[in-house]
């Protein structure tokens, strides 16, 4: 990842290479000095800045979509993410079960993140066993509008039937929605070469980058 930004911890200011400061209540970019002193950082340092110490964390959690039945590189991508999403300070919130979904939340809560279910049952017992906060529904299917809407953004990693509808609604909802690891090839999808280029994709989109 390249060093695009400057951060000045001291002064608790984000700027760009085009001069330009970051406002993080607002989440935009303004008007600010090319000079700008600090330390060269990438996306995803600015962004654990933004979440950790810039009194202005972004609390809506990130998406992570794909199928139950999932391949070894997907699960391996799956908790790779999870990972890199919690250090980065962000929530996790997918649809609770097993496969994909159980493999983002053992990355996350294994590096103290903070991960959300959204189950299609009514039975919280059928969380996997990383979730941290369950939300049983008992509404089905009907629970991937629930995930699309509630996201920053997704990250889908596989495709299913049921994958497919969660990239769907986010595309309709006007999301972002990042792919690797076969996800659908859909129109809007911005597709990725692995879980570090899908982390990067985040952090600049957090840093409306």
């Amino acid at each position: 990842m390249s060093a695009t930004f400057r951060l000045d911890r001291a002064a608790g200011v984000l700027g760009d290479e085009r001069g330009r400061r970051f406002d993080p209540r607002q989440r935009c970019w303004v008007a600010g000095s090319p000079q700008m002193a600090g330390e060269a950082v990438d996306a995803v340092a600015a962004v654990l800045w933004l979440q950790r110490e810039s009194g202005a964390p972004i609390r809506i959690p990130v998406g992570v979509i794909g199928p139950r039945e999932a391949t070894p590189p997907q699960l391996a991508a799956a908790e790779e993410v999870g990972r890199g999403l919690a250090r980065m300070g962000f929530s996790v919130v997918c649809g609770g079960r097993h496969g994909v979904m159980e493999a983002v939340c053992r990355g996350a809560s294994g590096s103290g993140g903070v991960t959300i279910g959204i189950l299609p049952d009514a039975d919280p017992g059928f969380a996997n066993p990383h979730v941290g906060v369950v939300i049983a529904t008992g509404i089905g299917e009907a629970r991937n509008a629930l995930i699309a809407r509630a996201s920053l953004c997704l990250v889908a990693i596989g495709d299913s039937f049921g994958t497919l509808s969660e990239v769907a609604f986010g595309r309709q909802f006007g999301k972002l929605v990042i792919g690797l690891e076969g996800a659908a090839r859909v129109d809007g999808v911005v597709h990725v070469a692995g879980a570090s280029a899908a982390l990067e994709a985040v952090a600049r989109f957090a840093l409306a980058a």
